[in-house]
């Protein structure tokens, strides 16, 4: 596993030179557990799309700790995939064996039973035959995380994974969530129900365009800061251009 942080060093993303991130530094441990909340239209989903180079910075620079790209297991927003795609659960899972097979590599006996070891991870054996179209929120999220248990990353990063799935669902996904982190795996995850959050993240990167704190999750959750927070979200200026480091005002 990494022996090192992943560090953001005075990051800012912008799109159209408009800033959706901006000036944020911090790291997230090696083997932590951390959740990224903030309101809508924070910048969350931004940052993890800039950790896995989906999206280029602005300013600042991203070292993740020795790590490549392809250490890091991602999964998006499910708004992002289109599920219309004609494939089945089995090869849907079988993607995240893309390391060993290559991008049209073929699948061996051994990836195989190794993806039909992940369905059974969460709860979906005999589901392999089944088009991804033809199943629930719930389950498709669960193949999903079949793929990343296939995937064997070193870092795991979830873009709210737990939104519009039902409760069982959620617990039992958690339930991986937990085990990657007892494997010492860096997981960093999206969410929005800060109950959830408190429960489970012992970290927590609070995040409204810029960092408002990144620590412990009940001192990142703090009346104080959340209030801040919200002061901060009510303030925005879409229209703002990317800010001078030296024409910033710390608080």
């Amino acid at each position: 596993m990494s022996l090192a942080p992943i560090r953001f060093d005075d990051v800012t993303i912008a799109y159209d030179r408009h800033p959706a991130v901006h000036h944020v530094s911090g790291s997230f441990d090696p083997g932590s557990l951390t959740a990224i909340a903030g309101p809508n239209g924070a910048g969350k989903s931004t940052l993890l799309k800039a950790l896995v180079g989906e999206l280029p910075l602005a300013e600042g620079s991203i070292d993740r700790g020795g790590l490549s790209i392809r250490d890091f297991g991602y999964l998006p927003q499910a708004a992002d995939i289109d599920r219309r795609f004609p494939i089945t659960v089995a090869d849907t899972v079988m993607l995240g064996a893309w390391r060993e097979t290559g991008t049209f590599g073929g699948s061996t006996a051994a990836t195989a039973a190794k993806a039909r070891q992940a369905l059974m991870a969460v709860g979906l054996e005999g589901f392999e035959r089944r088009h991804i179209g033809s199943l629930s929120a719930g389950q498709f999220q669960r193949v999903l995380f079949a793929r990343l248990l296939l995937q064997d990353a070193k870092v795991i990063i979830l873009d709210e994974p737990f939104t519009a799935i039902d409760a069982r669902t959620t617990r039992d996904l958690l339930e991986i969530v937990r085990t990657w982190h007892h494997e010492g795996r860096t997981v960093i995850a999206v969410l929005h129900d800060l109950d959830l959050v408190r429960a489970n993240f012992p970290q927590t990167l609070l995040l409204a365009r810029e960092a408002i704190d990144w620590g412990a999750t009940e001192v990142a959750l703090s009346p104080t800061n959340l209030l801040r927070t919200r002061a901060v979200a009510e303030n925005w200026n879409e229209d703002a251009p990317v800010c001078e480091p030296e024409k910033r005002i710390r608080i």
